[in-house]
């Protein structure tokens, strides 16, 4: 799509040193005769629609998806594991440990499963073995009769690994969506839509990768293929690993949700009952929200296999234990993430926090908590956050960023500091030799100030237009929700109303630090949650302007507004 000139935004003053960007209302010409509320044609406008042809396919249902063709080297991947299916190869397939890998591990291992070859699915521990594959996994997994690596959400950068592999007498294909280095492996295929050859037109997460594989593998083989069980699993995936929500993804993911809502797979039903949440109801938010911190919860605190035993599980009795070990470690790991949020923050001084880059290093920062304590930072002091945790002489960090900040460019600038690095324009990771954090944390907090413009350091919400209260029906709640789901590159739109008359209002939340309160404009009242801006609160009975999105109460079913900041109306 198109992206057009945009008009210069207003700027108003928010809450607590906050700005509010409230983009121009752009020319709607080019959708005269829109069948949908003028408020639509902009927001489709802010997203790069340009014609009345493309909002139409935008609004519609999902179309085709990308020829598998376009796919960098998918079609070699394809050929040798259909060869592998045919002789009854032992396939290894070695996933990453978050969502993403958990997924892709599943989808490849049920597909390959079901067409004659014997999978071998691995998931690396965390703490032991770190991200992506090691030497010691490749000699194991090819000491249990392996002739077929396979990486799924990983393996973009593990040249050394590949090359043992070759060694072995593996034919080694890569699974991976993450950003290309200089060097790559030497593998059979490398299986990632980054390629520079690459003329996908989109960016899938790597479960979206490994569908397009498997899928095409059905195909190859003349056998018929019911992609929805795995499309269920594309969409958790790739709404879990914030993959963009643009073009092909989106539709995976409208795909996947409609899947996920009648899924039969036993692990999923069980996970949601334990998580008390009805699949029928599912949305990218319970998918990230409710679903994917409970699959995470494994690889961060004990180890990644139990999700996937979960997810590949078919017996009712057996996932309904492993949810519940799900749940509990989830419990686990949002006590230990309050605990240790409190920690570095308490670590950072006054000029640390007002810096370009904020980066902590504690013993006590638990290794699988590490990124969310990072994010945490990043949405509290508004600038890209790298949290390590310090053992055994090694530090191993986390690092999360703001939209404006490519924290993986950042990485690569300063390759020469560490043992391993890769990740996201939003997310990365590096390990280092502890004695050199000093110097690292120096350079890379240079380096950030160079690149970094001291506006994009401000907190700031991004508001598509104004919209009183007065003016929502169900009419434009119907055409809006058809603008989802939502994501990287198709964010939520976001909405500024004057003037707005503020009641009943309370503190909830376990500290008080959320807002619950009813806002009412001319007839019209919402019940409305603002959370973290109970300090903001406006007196009741006094008025207010407020940012806001609509968001469905998942407790009581109904749409509520998520008021993200309000001052004093005027």
């Amino acid at each position: 799509m198109t992206t057009l000139a945009r008009p210069e935004p207003r700027i108003l003053e928010g809450s607590g040193g906050r700005r509010w960007r409230i983009r121009q209302t752009p020319g709607l010409g080019p959708f005269e005769g829109a069948p949908w509320p003028a408020l639509v044609s902009v927001l489709l406008r802010h997203r790069g629609v340009h014609d009345l042809g493309q909002a139409h396919e935008y609004l519609g249902a999902p179309g085709e998806l990308t020829n598998p063709k376009l796919m960098p080297n998918l079609d070699v991947a394809v050929e040798r594991l259909a060869r592998a299916c045919l002789a009854h190869e032992r396939v290894a397939i070695l996933g990453d440990f978050d969502v993403d890998g958990v997924t892709s591990t599943t989808i490849l291992t049920e597909g390959l499963s079901d067409l004659g070859a014997i999978p071998l699915p691995y998931i690396p521990d965390r703490f032991s073995e770190g991200y992506g594959p090691n030497v010691d996994a490749v000699k194991a997994l090819r000491a249990r009769g392996a002739s077929v690596l396979v990486t799924a959400d990983c393996g973009t950068s593990a040249v050394r690994e590949v090359a043992v592999a070759n060694e072995l007498g593996m034919d080694v294909i890569v699974i991976d969506h993450h950003t290309v280095p200089e060097e790559l492996p030497d593998a059979l295929a490398l299986v990632n839509p980054k390629l520079q050859s690459s003329e996908y037109g989109s960016e899938p997460a790597a479960v979206g990768v490994a569908y397009k594989v498997v899928h095409d593998l059905y195909d190859q083989l003349g056998r018929a293929y019911d992609p929805d069980e795995h499309r269920a699993l594309v969409a958790l995936g790739t709404v879990c690993d914030l993959a963009p929500m643009l073009a092909e993804n989106r539709d995976l993911v409208r795909l996947g949700l409609g899947a996920l809502r009648a899924t039969r797979r036993p692990g999923l039903l069980a996970l949601a009952e334990v998580a008390g949440i009805d699949l029928a109801d599912v949305d990218p938010d319970m998918c990230g929200w409710v679903l994917g911190p409970r699959l995470n919860a494994a690889g961060r605190m004990e180890h990644a296999r139990i999700s996937l035993e979960l997810l590949l599980s078919r017996n009712v009795r057996e996932a309904k234990d492993l949810a519940k070990r799900l749940e509990t470690l989830n419990e686990r790991r949002r006590s230990e993430t309050a605990t240790a949020c409190e920690l570095a923050t308490s670590l950072l001084t006054e000029a640390e926090r007002t810096g370009p880059l904020v980066m902590v290093a504690a013993p006590e920062l638990h290794a699988g908590i590490v990124g969310l304590v990072a994010a945490r930072l990043v949405e509290q002091l508004q600038r890209p956050a790298i949290v390590m945790q310090v053992e055994a002489g090694e530090a191993r960090a986390s690092c999360r960023s703001i939209s404006a900040f490519d924290i993986t460019a950042l990485l690569r600038r300063n390759a020469h500091l560490f043992k391993r690095f890769g990740g996201h324009r939003a997310a990365a990771g590096f390990t280092i030799d502890a004695a050199r954090l000093d110097e690292v944390r120096a350079t890379l907090i240079e380096d950030a100030g160079r690149h970094l413009d001291p506006a994009d350091l401000v907190p700031t919400i991004d508001v598509d237009a104004e919209l009183p209260l007065r003016h929502v029906n169900g009419d434009l709640l119907k055409w809006l929700s058809r603008l989802g789901p939502h994501g990287i590159g198709n964010e939520t739109p976001t909405f500024m109303s004057p003037n707005v008359r503020v009641l009943d209002s309370r503190a909830v939340g376990k500290d008080g630090s959320h807002l619950q309160f009813k806002l009412k404009e001319g007839a019209v009242t919402w019940r409305a949650i603002a959370f973290g801006n109970a300090a903001n609160a406006v007196p009741d009975g006094e008025c207010a302007d407020l940012v806001y999105t609509f968001r469905r109460d998942a407790l009581r079913g109904t749409l509520q507004l998520e008021v993200l900041d309000l001052r004093p109306a005027g």
